[in-house]
């Protein structure tokens, strides 16, 4: 493993570790002293795995390349969510009054839904393309562009259909408050249109 993996590995612990403390808060749960050890646990975890994963594409290449592809997804999703709620908190703001998410319109939903993702994707890109699939190739950068663009839209419809699926038809589910279902759906959605932005990004954009 080279440094820059053990270093994106702890990060993207940290990060897992806020995010999860974050929906401790939304449901009021008080974890105590975990909320310290969490920053260190998952990092700890997030390494090891990534390990495994070094360990095992020995033999089976895809493996090391799922895993990395995976923490470059974790930290987009955050950076999803994180961009996604400030979008929504801009419209609040805009209409000059605080009206919780799940009653803000089916339209202003979409559009911060695509805003997010979008931004997150442009994490994504560079994060896939020179760490996880380490593809510094720059040949025929514009035909790279356009299947990335290509392969990214068909995610952003997937990401909005499921999104749109588990927030607004499904609903909150197992006594889920609003707040923190709303951010489940959008990490949920992220990790379905994920199994084809990780087909589409290997086979397709970053294919050698």
């Amino acid at each position: 493993m080279k440094v820059i993996d053990i270093i994106f590995a702890l990060i993207c612990g940290r990060v897992m570790a806020w995010l999860a403390y974050d929906f401790f808060k939304d449901y009021g749960i008080d974890i105590g002293f975990w909320r310290w050890l969490m920053p260190i646990l998952l990092p700890i975890i997030s390494l090891i795995c990534l390990w495994l994963a070094y360990f095992i594409g020995k033999k089976m290449p895809f493996v090391f390349q799922l895993a990395k592809f995976v923490l470059v997804g974790a930290l987009a999703t955050v950076l999803d969510l994180e961009f996604f709620e400030f979008s929504v908190w801009l419209f609040s703001l805009m209409s000059l009054t605080a009206v919780p998410v799940l009653l803000l319109s089916t339209n202003v939903l979409i559009i911060s839904k695509i805003v997010s993702f979008l931004l997150a994707t442009s994490a994504k890109y560079w994060g896939n393309k020179y760490w996880a699939f380490e593809n510094i190739s720059k040949e025929n950068k514009s035909k790279e562009i356009a299947k990335f663009f290509i392969v990214t839209i068909v995610g952003l419809a997937a990401d909005i259909v499921f999104f749109l699926y588990f927030s607004k038809i499904l609903g909150p589910r197992f006594g889920t408050p609003q707040g923190a279902w709303i951010k489940l759906s959008v990490i949920m959605a992220a990790i379905c249109s994920a199994v084809w932005n990780f087909s589409g990004y290997k086979f397709i954009v970053f294919k050698k």
